[in-house]
């Protein structure tokens, strides 16, 4: 690593601290949940080189909170480079928007306040506390084109489970997420009913 390369990740971290004092000078209580709406796409801005670790930490704190149903999906969009040296090539994966990562949420007053204070983010891309979600253009140039999942079933039908730990088991569809992609469904084991979440791929109607 050069000289350079060093001052600048010096220059990152203290970036950051400076951040993090500032977010504590303002920090209040944290917001509580709120009624649901519709999920999009926003842009994060973070601090270069901080990019997967905001989406490592931004995944624990959404799993630790249990607001998963806020939260669909975080991406740090990379595309492959090939270099050829010496004869040999070699295939590397490069961030695509170095200091941006993707997340597709429902924004409330909490769901913000989580994000805004991950460490190593500087803020949502829009103005002030209000991030402007991507359009469908700029969804489909990015390549994250929206393909609405269909299934044979429905609330309150039997079905199977034809893949994982459960494989064989039949249960009742208690409800069916088409934004995750996923069936919850009621499933008898132990003898007592117990509610199971698992792809749609897992399970097929029974006929």
């Amino acid at each position: 690593m050069s000289k350079d390369d060093n001052n600048q990740d010096v220059e990152n971290v203290e970036e950051v601290q400076n951040l993090e004092e500032s977010k504590a000078e303002d920090i209040k209580e944290e917001p509580k949940k709120e009624s649901k709406g519709t999920p999009r796409w926003y842009v994060v801005h973070t601090y270069s080189g901080y990019e997967n670790k905001v989406k490592t930490d931004l995944e624990k704190t959404i799993k630790n909170r249990e607001l998963e149903d806020y939260f669909f999906n975080i991406v740090v969009p990379m595309e492959e480079q090939v270099e050829i040296k010496d004869g040999v090539r070699k295939t590397n994966l490069k961030k695509v928007f170095p200091g941006y990562v993707l997340v597709k949420m429902i924004v409330t007053e909490q769901s913000w306040y989580i994000v805004r204070n991950t460490r190593g983010v500087t803020g949502f891309v829009g103005s002030g506390t209000d991030p402007i979600p991507l359009t469908d253009k700029e969804i489909r140039n990015m390549g994250f084109d929206e393909v609405e999942v269909t299934v044979d079933y429905d609330v309150n039908d039997n079905v199977q489970v034809v893949n994982g730990p459960l494989e064989g088991f039949i249960g009742i569809v208690q409800e069916i997420n088409k934004e995750k992609q996923k069936v919850k469904v009621l499933v008898s084991m132990f003898g007592r009913e117990t509610p199971v979440e698992l792809e749609f791929s897992q399970v097929q109607k029974v006929s």
